[in-house]
Order: structure tokens, then sequence, then C-alpha cells
């Protein structure tokens, strides 16, 4: 609302002009509140902090009581009213924290969508670009993140721009980039001993300012920036603290030492109203960049060659992957997870390069029935169509006990004809049969293949609602 509306609805309203300074001072307390809960928390701005809902959702065994908890903490603590909310990325979950939802795993999408595209523009952000884009969204007629989202990418870039294209991403409920990244090597931190040490918010800022240049110049000199930092001190007594800022892009020299400033200010404040229990001043100041991208376009092999380590080759590999997820999106470079499962297509799960590698079900659980090793070098997402014929061309049919009616004689897979030599199997499938849905009720056989030209080939067939297929190949 405007400032005249709002105080015509409410006299008594006291508004506070914008300062980033006093407005992490203040969220400091919220912060640490949450920490005691939900340790490795990261601060987004003064008033919004995040931290993955895997530990907590966890430990309180659902979303509903870890928010209940949060929200309990914080009044307790702090004397505070906070809104939690639980969504896949950080856009989405920031929306879902202003209703105070929880939006479930792969929900993401169909929450956005009836949202109006007013969204894309948080004030709190302060970007002018995107109230340009939001206005210019609206004149189109284009009022809510699905209808955004429908516009293909391509179109969304040719017309808009790159600044259109992440939000047209936040739109589809995609991240501007992946929540993390691999791990910086050690020697991109920066140190400084204070001396004197600092109590006070003036020297903390003189401090601060000396030390983001030195990060930020170490971390170009390499070809990269920093998106999220770490920052820790220490007090003469062997106190430490520590806190992680996230931000959505590049930090810039200014930008990291607003942080650091911001942080020390608050650390400090509380120090002085006896809130953190420090005993001692600040005496040594380090800033970790807890995750980095490319700062420029990096013409890197991605293997190693002459001269070159392995632990530079991946480096450099992790670079360039990075790179190609920051051009086409975080699902551009996929990193397969084998997980717990009968059959090999139920067992890969495809993750986001540098997302957690978490298997979509725990693989030291017992699987009666699970496929025998070896298994097979190429699986297909969907099993591919093929013909197990008999001597006489027919089809080779299981009975409902798995046992083959007929001896296999040929395999006819892309086109190929081959001569079957040998087989094993077949092994029952009856999974899920409790849902109608997704039940399965088949066989499965490995059977080697010899075409015209000598070449052998395995393959593994499953047979289900009366066909063949090939769910993989075995070299």
């Amino acid at each position: 609302m405007r400032r005249r509306a709002a105080q015509g609805q409410c006299p008594e309203l006291v508004v506070f002009d914008y300062d980033e300074v006093r407005d992490a001072r203040l969220f400091e307390p919220v912060a640490v509140a949450v920490e005691e809960l939900a340790p490795g928390i990261e601060v987004v701005r003064p008033g919004l902090v995040v931290v993955a809902a895997q530990g907590p959702v966890g430990y309180y065994k659902s979303a509903e009581q870890a928010a209940e908890r949060l929200v309990d903490q914080v009044a307790v603590s702090v004397g505070v009213e906070a809104q939690v909310g639980f969504a896949d990325g950080l856009f989405a979950a920031t929306l879902a924290a202003h209703r105070g939802l929880i939006v479930p795993p792969g929900g993401t999408s169909e929450f956005l969508a009836p949202l109006g595209v007013h969204e894309l523009d948080q004030p709190a952000e302060h970007r002018a670009d995107r109230a340009e884009l939001v206005d210019l969204l609206r004149r189109l007629g284009l009022r809510t993140l699905g209808a955004f989202a429908a516009i293909p990418e391509r179109d969304v870039a040719t017309r808009f721009g790159r600044a259109a294209v992440l939000a047209h991403r936040l739109a589809a409920g995609m991240e501007e980039r992946p929540r993390s990244r691999r791990r910086p090597p050690p020697e991109l931190s920066v140190t400084r001993r204070l001396d004197p040490p600092i109590d006070r918010v003036d020297a903390a800022a003189f401090a601060a300012k000396g030390l983001a240049e030195r990060l930020h110049t170490g971390l170009a000199d390499r070809g990269l920036a920093c998106t999220r930092l770490g920052i820790r001190a220490t007090t003469e007594n062997g106190e430490e603290l520590h806190r992680v800022w996230r931000c959505a892009d590049p930090l810039t020299p200014q930008g990291i030492a607003d942080r650091v400033r911001w942080q020390l200010d608050g650390w400090l404040t509380r120090a002085h109203l006896n809130r953190a229990g420090l005993t001692a001043v600040i005496h040594l100041l380090r800033l970790d960049p807890e995750e980095v991208v490319d700062a420029t376009v990096l013409q890197l092999g991605l293997w190693p060659g002459a001269g070159q380590d392995q632990g530079e080759a991946a480096e450099r590999a992790a670079r360039a992957m990075v790179h190609v997820q920051g051009l086409l999106g975080p699902d551009a470079v996929l990193t397969p997870v084998l997980g717990g499962g009968r059959g090999p297509v139920e067992r890969v799960r495809l993750v986001p390069w540098g997302d957690e590698r978490t298997p979509a079900a725990d693989p030291d659980q017992p699987w009666p029935g699970q496929l025998p090793a070896p298994s097979p070098a190429t699986v297909f997402s969907e099993p591919e169509p093929v013909a197990l014929l008999d001597e006489s061309g027919a089809d080779v049919v299981v009975t409902g006990y798995a046992e083959l009616v007929v001896q296999p004689h040929r395999i006819v897979h892309a086109g190929r004809t081959r001569q079957v030599v040998a087989w094993s199997g077949p092994w029952p499938v009856d999974e899920r049969w409790w849902d109608e849905e997704t039940a399965m009720r088949g066989a499965r056989l490995q059977v080697l293949g010899t075409a015209s030209d000598g070449e052998e080939l395995a393959f593994l067939l499953i047979r289900a609602g009366g066909k063949w297929a090939v769910e993989g190949v075995y070299d």
C-alpha cells in the first residue's frame, strides 16, 4: 500500500526509511534463534534466512512439526513472529513463507502457476529491472506466473533478454542457479588478524572493506565470483562465530564488504547487549567463498593433459559443468545416483550437477527379486520395444509361473535381427500389487544374441502386458 493509504487505515502507523545496516543488526538475533534448531542456515538478506529442509524435517518427523518448532523458537528467543514455508527452491519457499504454506516436493510449479506475476518483483530485493518486467508482462496480458512460464524460454530470451530468462525460470519453478555447488579450494579464503581488536561498528566497516577487496581480487584472478559468503570471527578468548550469506547474483567487492559489515555490526551489537555471551573483542576475521561461479567465459579443457594433475582437471571439469548450467539451466548437467530397487531403471536417479547425491530408495535395504549382478552398461529411461521369436517366428510366451513356453530363437531390436545363442531366466516381476496404478507383473530375461557379422550383444528383456521390451544392454 502507499504510505498515505496505510496511515489512513492505521493512523498510529510508524514508517521507517530503508536501512540495510539497521535491518541486518536487528535481524541477527532471529538468525541465531533459527540456527539453534537448524544448523547451517544461510542469510539471504536481512529478514530472510534459508535452511535445507532435510535436517529439520527428518529430526522433527514432519514439515508441519518443524515449522511449528521454528516459529516457537523465534517467538521465545526474540519475541517476534516468524513465517515459515517449505518448497523446492528459494523463490518458491519465500512465497510459501509469506503464506505459511508447506508445498510438497514436486508441487512447486502447481503452487506458483496461479500466483500473480507481480510476485517476481519482491520489494525487499530492490530490483528495478524486475519492476519494469512485471509492468511489461501485465500490459501483454500475462498476469500469472503460470501464463509467463507457459511461454517457451527461447521466445523469452529473444524478446526480453537475459534478466527476463532468469525470471522465467523462477516462474516455471526452477532456480536461477542450483542450490549447492562444488566446495571451493581452501586457499581462496582470506584471513586478517585485527590489531588492535575491534569492538566498534566503524572499525568493523574499515576491516570489512579491505578484506572484501582481497577476497574479490583473489577470485577474479581465477575467473570466479562468490555467491555464498562464509564469515568467521574469533575473539581473543577463542570464541568462534560463523554465518553464511547467500546472494542470487555474484557478489561485488562492495556487496562483500556490506555483508561483512552488517554481520560484524550484528555480532558486536549483541555482545554489547550481553546476548551472545562474548567475553572478548574480535581479533581474527576470515572470509570463505562457500560457493563460486564463473565470473567470465573461460575456454578450459575438461580432461587432464600434459603436466596437469587430477585435482586441477576435476576443478576445470566442475567449472565447465557449472558454466553449462548457467547457460542452459540446472537440469542441463545431470549426475546418475545408484539406489535401491529391483530393476535397473528404478535404481538410477538423475540429479542436477552440484545437488546432493541422494538415492531415490535406500540401497542397503533388502530387495527380494533384485536383478543379479552385473548390471547392464546401458539402461534406457523407457524400455524399448523388442521382438523375441521362436523357431517358427511366433512370439515367445511366458506363463503365469514365469516359465518360457518355447525356447527363444531370434531377437529383433532396432531393426536388426540376431540369433539367440544363450539365455538366462526368466525371473518373475510382481511389484506394488497393492497399488492399481503403479502395479507391475511380468518377467525378466537375459538374452545373448549374435548378428550375421558375428557381433555378440547381451540384452536384459522384460515381458509385461503381453509384450517384450529391452530395459538394458550389456557390453
